[in-house]
């Protein structure tokens, strides 16, 4: 009887759990995975924020023509950087206007976490014309 027990208790001790082989293919598969997810993820995270400064950058340039309406000149014009103070973490927002205040061109300048090579600097100049300064165009950077 003491035999019969200690059989029953071998077997169901081994039957239990996973062995490492098991463990180390679900590790391996696991790794696979995420090699493939992570470089998605990060590209989607970089055009989400570059949606975000381009949104950022027509609020900011229909600001600089409320200014002209009303002044006749964009001299003077600040314009008001980021839409979304998270944004400042990504992007900076200088403004340029000429000597004779009649044109301006905002520029969303991307830091070292969001800088793409398909992409790069996004601009809007006064005649709302848009611009990049990676290797995609406008279309697919706007």
């Amino acid at each position: 009887m003491e035999c019969d027990l200690n059989r029953r208790h071998a077997r169901a001790a081994g039957e239990r759990g996973f062995s490492l082989i098991e463990l180390m293919v679900v590790v391996a598969i696991i790794g696979i995975i995420a090699a493939v997810a992570y470089p998605a993820y990060n590209d989607f995270l970089v055009k989400g924020r570059r949606s975000a400064a381009a949104t950022c950058l027509q609020q900011n340039a229909q600001f600089m023509e409320r200014y002209y309406t009303t002044n006749l000149t964009y001299v003077g014009a600040t314009s008001p950087g980021a839409c979304d103070p998270d944004l400042n973490r990504y992007y900076t927002f200088p403004a340029a206007t000429n000597v004779a205040g009649k044109t301006f061109t905002l520029t969303a300048v991307p830091t070292t976490r969001q800088n793409d090579t398909l992409c790069g600097t996004l601009s809007i100049d006064a005649q709302g014309s848009r611009g990049e300064t990676g290797t995609g165009s406008a279309a697919d950077c706007w």
